[in-house]
């Protein structure tokens, strides 16, 4: 019996997020190390703490560091923390990035842009912590999906452009709109991320970038061109991505990445109507007009964008009502149900 108690005290616990089962892992696997859940084989992750912060789970990982879900004991709350990777502790420009990028975010208010809450050195370790939305990203709707529909595509974008107008405001540019930066929490509100290529200065003169940034199948065509880069660019980025979750399909498909970026200086995209039938006028207008190849022929204004959105979520809320109540009529023989 002593020894079965001596076994248990090496030994900790640590519930799976893929089946909800409790393992018990020896205390002394490193931190942020996995193992294989008993039950469903799902990576268990050992906890780390960090300040009043517990790492719990991954959520992702990208290029600065990784994202872990964890819990706050002092507030008692689920949160967010970016642990930046330990390779990049002495990079003096990777430091600035990331303290850059907290910061950014940090100075925006809006229900769509993640919130900031903390960032922080301690025991050598950088850190951001924030909002937790871990309900997977417009990119893996999309994966899943296929095709989003329609009223989510226009409520979406409605949103994230608020949220960009926000950010304008603050003279802020976010520089790479893509499925990947939209997360959802659990009650699908979407939230935008990665504020880590920002610029603050409401224009970017690209003669003066040595490189141009950017994701190739968002990308807007004055980037590409090297010519002045402003909110126009961000709005051409977004009207690419609600086209993706709209359609399945992103503006421009190449078997190349230069023939893709070339699509954006010199094609234009198929109309999202003439992609999917099912997909209204108003609404593929609305986007088609968004990625104009010239800014000037764009919407000149986040509200005049939201407006044209909006007027398309309208119409198709109409045109939804007038099918439910023609399938309702059919339904009932055309009778009204106060009549014999």
């Amino acid at each position: 019996m002593s020894g079965l108690m001596d076994d248990r005290k090496h030994l900790r616990m640590v519930t799976c997020d893929g089946c909800g089962v409790k393992n018990f892992i020896p205390s002394d696997t490193p931190p942020l190390s996995t193992v294989a859940c008993t039950r469903c084989g799902y990576q268990i992750m050992m906890p780390m703490q960090l300040k009043q912060f517990e790492l719990r789970s991954l959520i992702g990982t990208g290029g600065m560091g990784s994202v872990y879900r964890a819990f706050d004991q002092s507030l008692e709350r689920d949160v967010a923390v970016k642990l930046m990777k330990s390779e990049l502790l002495n990079d003096p420009n990777a430091i600035e990035a990331f303290g850059r990028e907290a910061k950014a975010t940090a100075s925006l208010n809006h229900t769509n842009i993640i919130h900031i809450y903390l960032y922080e050195e301690w025991e050598g370790k950088r850190f951001i912590v924030m909002e937790l939305a871990d309900c997977g990203s417009l990119d893996t709707r999309i994966e899943k999906e296929g095709v989003l529909p329609e009223l989510d595509v226009l409520d979406i974008g409605i949103k994230i452009a608020s949220a960009l107008a926000t950010a304008l405001k603050h003279n802020l540019l976010h520089r790479d709109i893509k499925p990947g930066n939209i997360l959802f929490n659990k009650e699908g509100e979407p939230k935008l991320i990665d504020f880590g290529l920002a610029y603050k200065g409401g224009s970017v003169d690209m003669y003066d970038e040595t490189e141009v940034w950017g994701t190739p199948y968002y990308i807007a065509p004055e980037k590409i061109k090297r010519e002045r880069e402003d909110f126009l660019s961000d709005m051409y980025s977004l009207a690419g991505t609600l086209y993706h979750a709209l359609t399945g399909r992103v503006p421009f498909e190449a078997p190349t990445i230069d023939e893709i970026i070339s699509a954006h200086v010199h094609a234009q995209p198929i109309p999202p109507h003439q992609v999917l039938e099912t997909i209204t006028i108003p609404t593929s207008e609305a986007i088609i007009k968004a990625l104009a190849k010239r800014p000037e022929d764009r919407y000149q204004s986040y509200d005049d964008f939201i407006m044209a959105l909006t007027a398309a979520r309208s119409q198709l809320l109409v045109g939804m009502l007038k099918q439910k109540s023609k399938t309702d009529s059919s339904g009932s023989g055309g009778r009204s149900w106060w009549r014999l």
